[in-house]
């Protein structure tokens, strides 16, 4: 009989990991060598090169978190960035905050030192300009007028007078003066008409002989009556033989848009005291009104505007003094409203303004209420809320920042402790 053979073993391994299995696990073993190699790498230190401190002055924009990486050098800048940011975001909201608790209607006036004047005279003194060009500077020519923007029926005055460099009066003598407006392109030569000048006391000149010359412009009594823009006078003259010149600009508008009542109230609304002054409306539009306030004690403290669309016929022009304000400033009542001007907003056109009659001095007395019954609340709108969230949300960003580099370390003291009334 044929003999029995054993039947041949089948292997438990799957076929591909009998075919793969030899490469499989050299590949293993190379992975764990090479992993091995670069735990003892990491464990080692770091080179002395790696380790240097960056250079004076260099940005870093290495990891400042991570434990034994961070060089005391390092990680002072790194923090001194971080108050620094801290600053500014304080400062945008503090001063966010101090620069719009009042309405942009009722502002103190030291904010706007340039308008608390508004009809004072522009007084310059300039070196002699010579007719045929360059100047002299031993003769130095003292000028003034006294407005620049002239509202339709106002007049300007002019002077002049020469001094030399320790300033004693030097004889001038006035040899021509005309003023003409300004044309441009195609449009027709305005007309030219004479500005007397004169040295006798009388008019605008105040004092007789002084080598002071004057001279009055009344644009609605002359040719320019309906001319609209800039008017500029030339005036001549010569001192010591000399021949000079000088140049006066003003911005004249012909129509009237609208003119003043002459009745004028007031009112405590919403913590705050309202002058309501009434216009009878020519041209409706917007309007941009200024007026200014003195307290009892004669100090500017506030300048009012009204910015606002105006109807046809008679209107209220409410000027608002805000409460908070009078609070700060501890004004002292009565209140005086003085100097208020206006004009109608033209778009597209030079110039862009028609101006209304001015209201020269003190127009209106409050009556004397007590300080405390005026809100010292700041003033609130949807925009100014939406900024201070906005800026808020930076600055507690900000603060987060730091305090989580450095907890415990002081804070850099806000600005917003400075701003607080005293």
């Amino acid at each position: 009989m044929p003999s029995e053979k054993t039947p041949p073993q089948r292997s438990a391994q799957p076929s591909w990991l009998r075919r793969w299995g030899p490469p499989l696990g050299a590949a293993a073993a190379l992975v764990l060598v090479v992993w091995l190699i670069a735990r003892r790498d990491d464990a080692a230190p770091a080179p002395a090169a790696a380790r240097a401190p960056v250079p004076a002055g260099q940005p870093f924009f290495g990891k400042v978190d991570g434990p034994g990486l961070v060089l005391p050098e390092d990680r002072a800048r790194r923090r001194q960035a971080l108050v620094e940011n801290l600053k500014l975001a304080d400062h945008t909201y503090c001063s966010y905050r101090a620069g719009s608790q009042y309405p942009v209607g009722s502002r103190p006036m030291p904010e706007n030192a340039d308008q608390n004047t508004p009809n004072a005279p522009v007084l310059e003194a300039n070196p002699m300009r010579l007719e045929g060009g360059g100047t002299d500077a031993k003769v130095q020519l003292q000028t003034s007028q006294s407005r620049v923007y002239m509202a339709a029926g106002e007049a300007v005055a002019f002077s002049l007078r020469a001094v030399d460099a320790e300033g004693k009066t030097l004889p001038l003598v006035i040899t021509r003066a005309q003023a003409r407006g300004i044309t441009y392109g195609a449009d027709r030569p305005a007309p030219l008409v004479s500005v007397p000048f004169a040295d006798d006391g009388n008019g605008a000149d105040t004092a007789a002989n002084d080598g002071s010359y004057a001279g009055v412009l009344a644009p609605g009594q002359t040719g320019l009556a309906g001319f609209n823009g800039t008017i500029r006078t030339e005036v001549r003259y010569n001192v010591g033989g000399k021949n000079g010149a000088v140049l006066f600009d003003v911005i004249y508008t012909p129509e009237l848009p609208a003119i003043w009542t002459g009745q004028i109230r007031e009112a405590i609304e919403n913590g705050s005291l309202v002058f309501y002054l009434k216009a009878d409306v020519r041209m409706p539009g917007r309007y941009v009104i200024n007026g200014r306030v003195d307290d009892a004690r004669g100090k500017p403290f506030a300048l009012l505007t009204f910015n606002d669309m105006l109807g046809p016929g008679p209107n209220d022009v409410k000027l608002t003094v805000f409460g908070k304000l009078m609070r700060d400033q501890d004004a002292a009542m009565p209140l005086g409203l003085r100097d208020v001007d206006g004009y109608l907003l033209k778009e597209n056109t030079d110039p862009d303004r028609a101006l209304m009659p001015r209201l020269e001095g003190r127009v209106h007395t409050s009556k004397a209420y007590p300080l405390n019954g005026f809100s010292d609340a700041e003033w609130q709108s949807e925009e100014r809320s939406r900024y201070l969230t906005e800026f808020s949300k930076d600055l507690a960003e900000a603060r987060g920042r730091l305090v989580a580099f450095d907890p415990g370390a002081p804070l850099p003291a806000s600005e917003c402790a400075a701003q607080a009334p005293r």
